[in-house]
């Protein structure tokens, strides 16, 4: 981990300022994952309200997971380089703004370009806030706890959403479920001011402005190909252009990266097998479950005629869930690997995504509940094993990077989720009853896919010639640490 800077050292802090520090990250964490799943149970009320098209309702929710995932990297790089405390504060500024701009929003448009205002807010927040942790927890075991307890805040947050946003959605209105978010962020910034030590990188890495560019062009040209095909098709030049351009930037990126000193993509990680496969599970397990959402609150609202509040308490057994979970899979995977987690997770996406296909107007509501169980099983067992196995065996000066990666493959995996299914609803989704759940059957097809293509990865990733190509990436990164070491100690002796 990065070391602080020398007059913030955070074995200065007493324990209840420490406290007090994870307290403000965790409530970072809350709102800017809660801000994925909350919106959710809104969409419809949105749509009605605001007159907008299923593409507007997917860029409802892609505008802030897209921005998210493509600026995720250069937030915790820039924090590292100016500081973390001053960025994390003009994080929960930006955010707070995009979430009030949210709830004025008079137009579907506005609030596109709300949510991706709220999104650069957000992508400055959990990086950041991780290495706030990491630096104020000096003792070992203490940090291991404190970085528990911040990442249990994801599951919590999912869970909490669909519920939080049915009940403000149907009492004060879906405008009510961004407002929320500023009076906590007015809190959260006072405290920063407060109880948050400023802290640096030791050696911050350089800024790729080009690698940033050519991130937001292949993410932003395939997400926006996905969502626009349905009203353009898939032979139009502009859609033909986009995914022209989205391999452009792929190239760019395989072709620029590797001569730079700092990328912001390290594609040599790549070169473990686990590495590679973690960040493959992530976007696959993420696109799944930002499908589930997307679908299952309009089939819970449009479909079976529901309220918001009470799809989102159709969605609790999910939440606790992945809660009661994701700590537990957090102790099985330190204490027997991530093998079981893997499987286990994959194989219960596939049976909720091969169950779903039945699900219609008229199925009882017990057997929806027990259907979504399985999708809690999956995402409560998904992301420790998914952040133990990229950062497994890599040296501490990688363990921050392929941390990043792996949180930028699951904001794109949900991104792509929410595009992929709502291309596949297209106009059914309007229509409601049996044209929906026809086309619905489509998504749980995708979904049962993905979940077997997780349990084959888990396998493969855990096996000893996995594991074999993990050691000698971390050698390779070991070695370019200590030529660096080096050359540094040899130009201090000049």
């Amino acid at each position: 981990m990065s070391d602080s800077t020398p007059q913030t050292t955070a074995g200065e802090l007493s324990r209840r300022r420490r406290f007090l520090v994870l307290s403000v990250c965790c409530a970072s964490m809350v709102v800017v994952v809660m801000d994925i799943s909350i919106v959710n149970v809104a969409l419809p009320e949105i749509r009605r309200d605001l007159h907008a098209s299923v593409s507007g309702l997917q860029w409802t929710v892609d505008a802030y997971t897209l921005v998210l995932a493509g600026f995720l990297l250069l937030a915790g790089s820039t924090a590292d380089r100016v500081g973390r405390r001053r960025i994390f504060q003009v994080g929960l500024a930006v955010f707070g703004l995009g979430s009030l701009l949210c709830g004025l929003a008079p137009s579907i448009g506005w609030l596109t370009a709300a949510r991706a205002l709220q999104a650069v807010g957000a992508a400055m927040l959990n990086p950041v806030a991780m290495a706030i942790i990491a630096t104020t927890f000096s003792d070992r075991a203490e940090r291991a706890r404190a970085i528990g307890v911040f990442g249990s805040m994801s599951g919590l947050s999912l869970g909490l959403g669909p519920i939080l946003g049915g009940a403000l959605v149907d009492g004060f209105g879906w405008r009510s479920i961004f407002w929320i978010n500023v009076p906590i962020v007015v809190v959260a910034i006072v405290c920063t001011a407060l109880f948050v030590p400023e802290s640096r990188a030791a050696r911050a890495r350089r800024f790729d402005p080009v690698g940033q560019t050519l991130v937001v062009l292949v993410l932003g040209s395939v997400v926006y190909a996905i969502i626009e095909s349905t009203r353009l098709g898939w032979t139009s030049p502009v859609i033909l252009g986009l995914l022209a351009a989205a391999v452009t930037g792929a190239l760019g990126i395989l072709g620029y990266e590797p001569r730079r000193v700092d990328p912001l993509l390290e594609l040599r990680l790549f070169r473990s097998v686990p590495f590679s496969a973690a960040i493959l599970i992530a976007l696959w397990a993420l696109c799944a479950f930002g499908a589930f959402l997307f679908v299952t609150t309009t089939y819970l609202q449009d479909v079976r005629g529901m309220s918001a509040l009470t799809a989102g308490l159709c969605l609790l057994p999910v939440g606790v869930l992945i809660v009661v979970l994701a700590p537990l899979t957090g102790r099985l995977v330190g204490g027997r690997g991530p093998r079981l987690p893997l499987v286990v997770s994959g194989a219960a996406l596939a049976l909720g995504g091969g169950a779903s296909i039945w699900l219609g107007p008229a199925t009882p509501l017990p057997a929806v509940l027990a259907i979504y169980l399985l999708f809690g099983i999956a995402q409560g067992t998904i992301n420790p094993p998914i952040t133990n196995t990229a950062v497994s065996g890599m040296p501490r000066s990688m363990a921050g990077v392929a941390a990043s990666l792996a949180s930028t493959g699951r904001q794109t995996g949900t991104t792509l989720g929410v595009a992929i299914s709502g291309t596949i609803v297209g106009s059914a989704a309007s229509r409601g009853g049996m044209a929906f759940t026809s086309a619905e059957h489509d998504v749980w097809w995708l979904v049962l896919g993905l979940g077997v293509g997780i349990l084959v990865l888990g396998l493969i990733s855990t096996g000893r010639w996995a594991l074999d190509t993990a050691g000698r990436a971390a050698a390779l990164f070991e070695g370019m640490d200590r030529g660096a070491e080096l050359r540094t100690a040899a130009l201090h002796r000049r």
